[in-house]
């Protein structure tokens, strides 16, 4: 399978990155990136590509590759209200749109998260936004859609650079690892759930915290 990457030098993605690499399944990976991720390797392919709302660029690697799995994301604690809207639902909508011009046959797998509000009722911005964007994507007749819904994410890998306040959400998502340990799941387990899920190539669904849980258990 050849398989796209958004959002590969964040937490979820450069494991999913890395994951990929070492999967035999996995033919070869194109990363959709701002900056160059830390990984190389022969099969990986790294596209430097600033505007999120334009991929017109992008046609052919939509055309030459099977799956898309969208792991661009940021906090809501970390940037202003507009900016986390932008990134979260135009970027996300814009590339889905560009997909099914150029291949709706390509498999797209968004990572939402748990508390993502379907009705947009909610007032967390979290929830609204990604509730919103579900809803977008799911009124854009892609062929085949996934979306994932973790609940908290432990980091496996360190990541350079972290603003304090994402320092400390991670040292609560430890905790709650031990008190909690059914609510967590750890960004290896997810990465390779995710993959799973592209590779297996089912109808279209949603696959919640459980569901992915499960799935990571079942790969032991």
């Amino acid at each position: 399978m050849k398989l796209i990457i958004t959002g590969a030098t964040g937490m979820v993605g450069s494991e999913v990155l890395r994951e990929a690499i070492t999967d035999n399944e996995i033919e070869s990976i194109t990363i959709i990136v701002r900056r160059p991720a830390d990984i190389t390797h022969p099969k990986l392919k790294t596209i430097l590509h600033q505007n999120f709302l334009d991929y017109s660029s992008l046609e052919n690697e939509f055309k030459n590759n099977d799956a898309l799995i969208w792991c661009l994301g940021i906090s809501q604690n970390v940037v202003s209200k507009e900016e986390y809207i932008k990134i979260t639902y135009d970027y996300a909508v814009a590339a889905a749109k560009a997909v099914l011009q150029s291949n709706n046959k390509l498999r797209f797998l968004f990572l939402s998260g748990r508390g993502a509000d379907n009705t947009e009722k909610t007032k967390i911005l979290f929830g609204k936004i990604k509730g919103r964007t579900e809803n977008a994507l799911k009124g854009m007749s892609l062929e085949k859609l996934y979306i994932a819904r973790p609940a908290a994410i432990l980091p496996v890998h360190k990541q350079k650079n972290l603003a304090f306040i994402l320092k400390m959400q991670y040292t609560l998502v430890k905790i709650f690892s031990y008190i909690t340990p059914s609510f967590v799941i750890t960004s290896v387990d997810l990465a390779k759930a995710l993959l799973y899920i592209v590779k297996k190539n089912e109808p279209s669904q949603l696959y919640v915290d459980v569901q992915l849980k499960q799935i990571a258990k079942q790969l032991l």
